[in-house]
Protein backbone atom coordinates (compact mmCIF):
# COMPACT_ATOMS: atom_id res chain seq x y z
CA UNK A 1 0.00 0.00 0.00
CA UNK A 2 2.68 2.18 0.57
CA UNK A 3 4.36 1.92 -2.55
CA UNK A 4 0.87 2.23 -4.33
CA UNK A 5 0.05 5.42 -2.57
CA UNK A 6 3.21 6.86 -3.11
CA UNK A 7 3.92 6.36 -6.95
CA UNK A 8 -0.16 7.06 -7.22
CA UNK A 9 0.83 10.32 -5.49
CA UNK A 10 4.10 10.83 -7.92
CA UNK A 11 1.73 10.43 -10.67
CA UNK A 12 -0.58 12.98 -9.55
CA UNK A 13 2.30 15.51 -8.37
CA UNK A 14 3.99 15.13 -11.94
CA UNK A 15 0.99 16.34 -14.39
CA UNK A 16 -0.19 19.18 -11.50
CA UNK A 17 3.38 20.57 -11.87
CA UNK A 18 3.08 20.49 -15.55
CA UNK A 19 -0.31 22.17 -16.23
CA UNK A 20 0.76 24.89 -13.11
CA UNK A 21 3.55 25.68 -15.12
CA UNK A 22 1.93 25.83 -18.42
CA UNK A 23 -0.51 28.52 -16.73
CA UNK A 24 2.16 29.96 -14.39
CA UNK A 25 4.15 30.97 -17.78
CA UNK A 26 0.97 33.66 -18.69
CA UNK A 27 0.84 35.18 -15.02
CA UNK A 28 2.02 38.88 -14.88
CA UNK A 29 5.87 39.42 -14.25
CA UNK A 30 4.95 41.84 -11.49
CA UNK A 31 3.39 39.61 -9.37
CA UNK A 32 6.88 37.76 -8.70
CA UNK A 33 7.17 36.67 -5.64
CA UNK A 34 3.91 38.00 -4.44
CA UNK A 35 0.48 36.65 -3.25
CA UNK A 36 -0.93 38.32 -5.69
CA UNK A 37 0.74 35.90 -8.58
CA UNK A 38 -1.75 33.07 -6.65
CA UNK A 39 -5.03 34.96 -7.28
CA UNK A 40 -3.85 35.91 -10.96
CA UNK A 41 -3.32 31.96 -11.62
CA UNK A 42 -6.59 31.32 -9.69
CA UNK A 43 -8.50 32.44 -12.42
CA UNK A 44 -6.93 30.06 -15.05
CA UNK A 45 -8.54 26.86 -15.75
CA UNK A 46 -5.44 25.07 -16.26
CA UNK A 47 -3.34 26.04 -13.24
CA UNK A 48 -6.84 25.18 -10.97
CA UNK A 49 -6.68 21.44 -12.19
CA UNK A 50 -2.84 21.45 -12.18
CA UNK A 51 -3.44 22.45 -7.83
CA UNK A 52 -6.44 19.75 -8.01
CA UNK A 53 -4.23 17.24 -9.52
CA UNK A 54 -1.45 18.07 -6.97
CA UNK A 55 -4.05 17.90 -3.77
CA UNK A 56 -4.50 14.99 -4.45
CA UNK A 57 -0.83 13.90 -5.11
CA UNK A 58 -0.33 15.86 -1.17
CA UNK A 59 -2.97 13.49 -0.10
CA UNK A 60 -2.07 10.54 -1.40
CA UNK A 61 1.68 11.23 -0.14
CA UNK A 62 -0.07 11.91 3.24
CA UNK A 63 -1.37 8.61 2.89
CA UNK A 64 1.96 6.73 2.30
CA UNK A 65 3.66 8.60 4.83
CA UNK A 66 0.87 8.00 7.28
CA UNK A 67 1.95 3.53 6.90
CA UNK A 68 5.68 4.32 5.81
CA UNK A 69 8.94 5.71 6.54
CA UNK A 70 9.65 9.37 5.20
CA UNK A 71 13.00 7.53 4.08
CA UNK A 72 11.08 5.06 2.00
CA UNK A 73 8.55 7.42 0.35
CA UNK A 74 10.22 10.36 -0.35
CA UNK A 75 12.66 8.13 -3.10
CA UNK A 76 8.98 7.00 -4.33
CA UNK A 77 7.68 9.98 -4.89
CA UNK A 78 10.95 11.32 -6.90
CA UNK A 79 9.32 9.59 -9.71
CA UNK A 80 7.01 12.60 -10.03
CA UNK A 81 9.38 13.37 -12.90
CA UNK A 82 8.51 10.51 -14.91
CA UNK A 83 4.70 11.13 -15.28
CA UNK A 84 5.94 14.84 -15.91
CA UNK A 85 8.16 13.36 -18.89
CA UNK A 86 5.31 11.13 -20.39
CA UNK A 87 2.88 14.19 -20.52
CA UNK A 88 4.98 16.75 -21.75
CA UNK A 89 6.74 13.84 -24.61
CA UNK A 90 2.87 13.37 -25.28
CA UNK A 91 2.47 17.05 -26.23
CA UNK A 92 5.42 17.20 -28.04
CA UNK A 93 5.93 14.27 -29.59
CA UNK A 94 9.64 14.24 -28.72
CA UNK A 95 11.56 10.90 -28.65
CA UNK A 96 12.92 9.94 -25.98
CA UNK A 97 16.62 9.48 -27.21
CA UNK A 98 19.85 7.90 -25.82
CA UNK A 99 19.65 10.97 -22.61
CA UNK A 100 16.17 10.32 -21.69
CA UNK A 101 16.66 6.72 -21.84
CA UNK A 102 19.90 7.31 -19.70
CA UNK A 103 17.60 9.00 -17.23
CA UNK A 104 14.98 7.16 -17.13
CA UNK A 105 17.20 4.05 -15.86
CA UNK A 106 19.25 6.28 -13.76
CA UNK A 107 16.08 8.06 -11.42
CA UNK A 108 14.66 4.42 -11.06
CA UNK A 109 17.43 2.41 -10.71
CA UNK A 110 18.76 5.23 -8.38
CA UNK A 111 15.41 4.87 -6.05
CA UNK A 112 15.65 0.69 -6.00
CA UNK A 113 19.11 1.26 -5.09
CA UNK A 114 18.56 3.25 -2.13
CA UNK A 115 15.56 1.55 -1.15
CA UNK A 116 16.93 -2.24 -1.43
CA UNK A 117 20.65 -1.22 0.41
CA UNK A 118 18.83 1.42 3.10
CA UNK A 119 16.06 -1.25 3.94
CA UNK A 120 14.15 2.30 5.98
CA UNK A 121 12.75 0.97 8.80
CA UNK A 122 10.89 3.02 11.54
CA UNK A 123 11.98 3.81 14.52
CA UNK A 124 11.56 5.75 17.98
CA UNK A 125 10.64 9.49 17.02
CA UNK A 126 13.49 11.83 18.53
CA UNK A 127 12.34 13.55 21.89
CA UNK A 128 15.54 16.26 22.05
CA UNK A 129 13.31 19.40 21.08
CA UNK A 130 16.76 20.96 19.86
CA UNK A 131 17.70 18.18 17.54
CA UNK A 132 14.25 18.61 15.81
CA UNK A 133 14.37 22.46 15.67
CA UNK A 134 17.86 22.69 14.76
CA UNK A 135 17.53 20.35 11.60
CA UNK A 136 13.70 22.11 10.39
CA UNK A 137 15.55 25.37 11.18
CA UNK A 138 18.42 24.48 8.69
CA UNK A 139 15.66 23.49 5.59
CA UNK A 140 13.69 26.92 6.24
CA UNK A 141 17.03 29.03 7.27
CA UNK A 142 18.25 27.30 3.85
CA UNK A 143 15.13 27.86 1.94
CA UNK A 144 14.58 31.64 2.97
CA UNK A 145 18.09 32.19 1.79
CA UNK A 146 18.12 30.85 -1.29
CA UNK A 147 14.92 32.38 -2.15
CA UNK A 148 16.80 35.88 -0.73
CA UNK A 149 19.62 35.27 -3.34
CA UNK A 150 17.22 34.51 -6.00
CA UNK A 151 16.54 37.95 -6.66
CA UNK A 152 20.14 38.85 -7.33
CA UNK A 153 21.01 36.25 -10.04
CA UNK A 154 20.36 35.70 -13.30
CA UNK A 155 16.50 34.34 -14.64
CA UNK A 156 18.20 30.94 -15.35
CA UNK A 157 19.93 30.85 -12.04
CA UNK A 158 16.83 32.24 -10.09
CA UNK A 159 14.43 29.71 -10.97
CA UNK A 160 16.45 27.07 -10.22
CA UNK A 161 16.95 28.48 -6.67
CA UNK A 162 13.32 29.25 -5.95
CA UNK A 163 12.83 25.55 -6.88
CA UNK A 164 15.66 24.30 -4.58
CA UNK A 165 14.12 26.36 -1.68
CA UNK A 166 10.44 25.14 -2.28
CA UNK A 167 11.76 21.53 -2.55
CA UNK A 168 13.05 22.09 0.96
CA UNK A 169 10.21 23.55 2.42
CA UNK A 170 8.45 20.68 0.83
CA UNK A 171 10.67 18.39 2.86
CA UNK A 172 10.00 19.51 5.80
CA UNK A 173 6.25 19.91 5.13
CA UNK A 174 6.07 16.00 4.78
CA UNK A 175 7.96 15.16 7.58
CA UNK A 176 6.10 17.39 9.78
CA UNK A 177 2.40 15.72 7.69
CA UNK A 178 4.03 12.11 9.11
CA UNK A 179 4.30 13.46 12.87
CA UNK A 180 0.67 14.80 12.55
CA UNK A 181 -0.77 11.99 11.17
CA UNK A 182 0.80 9.90 14.36
CA UNK A 183 -0.50 12.47 16.67
CA UNK A 184 -3.81 12.45 14.92
CA UNK A 185 -3.66 8.63 15.41
CA UNK A 186 -2.54 8.82 19.21
CA UNK A 187 -4.19 11.44 20.81
CA UNK A 188 -7.50 12.00 18.67
CA UNK A 189 -8.52 15.43 16.73
CA UNK A 190 -8.64 17.59 19.55
CA UNK A 191 -4.88 17.48 20.36
CA UNK A 192 -4.53 17.98 16.46
CA UNK A 193 -6.07 20.90 16.69
CA UNK A 194 -3.78 22.69 19.73
CA UNK A 195 -0.88 21.35 18.26
CA UNK A 196 1.55 23.49 16.17
CA UNK A 197 2.38 21.15 13.61
CA UNK A 198 -0.91 21.03 11.53
CA UNK A 199 -0.58 24.57 10.95
CA UNK A 200 3.24 24.75 10.08
CA UNK A 201 2.29 22.17 7.52
CA UNK A 202 -0.51 24.35 5.83
CA UNK A 203 2.27 27.75 6.11
CA UNK A 204 5.06 25.53 4.70
CA UNK A 205 2.91 24.21 1.83
CA UNK A 206 1.61 27.76 0.63
CA UNK A 207 5.16 29.44 0.93
CA UNK A 208 6.69 26.89 -0.95
CA UNK A 209 3.31 26.84 -3.50
CA UNK A 210 4.84 30.26 -3.95
CA UNK A 211 8.10 29.34 -4.68
CA UNK A 212 7.29 26.81 -7.22
CA UNK A 213 4.99 29.45 -9.05
CA UNK A 214 7.38 32.11 -9.27
CA UNK A 215 9.84 29.73 -10.75
CA UNK A 216 7.54 28.22 -13.30
CA UNK A 217 6.81 31.75 -14.09
CA UNK A 218 10.00 32.46 -14.82
CA UNK A 219 11.66 30.29 -16.85
CA UNK A 220 11.20 27.09 -18.63
CA UNK A 221 9.98 23.84 -16.68
CA UNK A 222 13.37 22.53 -17.27
CA UNK A 223 15.00 24.96 -15.30
CA UNK A 224 12.96 24.30 -12.10
CA UNK A 225 11.20 20.88 -11.68
CA UNK A 226 14.58 18.58 -11.69
CA UNK A 227 16.43 21.05 -8.97
CA UNK A 228 12.34 21.14 -6.83
CA UNK A 229 12.06 17.16 -7.64
CA UNK A 230 15.77 16.86 -6.28
CA UNK A 231 15.82 18.77 -3.13
CA UNK A 232 12.73 17.38 -1.47
CA UNK A 233 13.90 14.04 -1.20
CA UNK A 234 17.58 14.87 0.08
CA UNK A 235 15.38 17.28 2.93
CA UNK A 236 12.71 14.47 3.94
CA UNK A 237 15.58 11.99 3.99
CA UNK A 238 17.31 14.11 6.30
CA UNK A 239 14.24 15.22 8.23
CA UNK A 240 12.97 11.13 8.74
CA UNK A 241 16.51 10.26 10.02
CA UNK A 242 17.68 13.29 11.45
CA UNK A 243 14.27 13.49 14.19
CA UNK A 244 11.20 10.99 13.23
CA UNK A 245 13.69 8.05 13.69
CA UNK A 246 13.93 6.45 10.45
CA UNK A 247 16.75 3.75 10.18
CA UNK A 248 18.94 2.52 7.32
CA UNK A 249 21.55 0.49 6.99
CA UNK A 250 24.84 1.29 8.05
CA UNK A 251 26.96 -0.99 6.87
CA UNK A 252 29.82 0.04 4.43
CA UNK A 253 28.45 -1.65 1.89
CA UNK A 254 25.33 -1.00 2.55
CA UNK A 255 26.00 3.30 2.75
CA UNK A 256 28.20 2.80 -0.42
CA UNK A 257 25.26 1.42 -2.54
CA UNK A 258 22.42 4.45 -0.43
CA UNK A 259 24.80 7.31 -1.31
CA UNK A 260 25.29 5.74 -5.72
CA UNK A 261 21.57 5.33 -5.23
CA UNK A 262 20.70 8.78 -4.00
CA UNK A 263 23.55 10.51 -7.02
CA UNK A 264 21.62 8.53 -9.46
CA UNK A 265 18.60 10.14 -8.35
CA UNK A 266 19.94 13.24 -8.81
CA UNK A 267 21.78 12.91 -12.02
CA UNK A 268 18.18 10.97 -13.27
CA UNK A 269 16.54 14.06 -12.53
CA UNK A 270 18.85 16.25 -14.03
CA UNK A 271 18.68 14.14 -17.35
CA UNK A 272 14.74 13.76 -17.48
CA UNK A 273 14.46 17.75 -16.34
CA UNK A 274 16.49 19.38 -19.46
CA UNK A 275 15.32 16.64 -21.87
CA UNK A 276 13.93 18.40 -25.13
CA UNK A 277 10.60 17.00 -24.49
CA UNK A 278 9.78 18.94 -21.16
CA UNK A 279 7.81 22.34 -22.53
CA UNK A 280 9.70 25.28 -22.99
CA UNK A 281 7.62 27.47 -21.52
CA UNK A 282 9.04 30.53 -22.52
CA UNK A 283 7.37 33.60 -21.52
CA UNK A 284 6.23 36.01 -24.31
CA UNK A 285 8.49 38.18 -25.75
CA UNK A 286 8.72 41.61 -23.35
CA UNK A 287 7.95 39.54 -20.34
CA UNK A 288 11.45 37.53 -20.63
CA UNK A 289 14.35 40.18 -18.51
CA UNK A 290 16.98 39.38 -20.82
CA UNK A 291 18.46 36.86 -18.35
CA UNK A 292 19.71 39.48 -15.99
CA UNK A 293 19.84 39.87 -12.46
CA UNK A 294 17.23 42.11 -10.95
Amino acid sequence: MVFAFAVSAACCLGVGFVLQQNAAQHAPMSDFLSFRLLLDLARMPRWLAGIAFMVCGMVLGALALNWGEVSLVEPLMATNLLFAMALSRWQTRQPLGLAGWAGLWLLAGGVAAFIVAGRPTGGATVTDPLRHWLIVGVMVGGALLLAAISKRVRMSTEAALLAVAAGLLYGVQDALTRVTGDRLDAHGVAALVTSWQPYAVAALGLTALLLVQSAFETAPLRMSLPALTAAQPLAGIACGVGFLGDRLRATPGALAWQAAGLVAIVCGIVLIGRHPAMPSGMTPEGRVRDLQPH
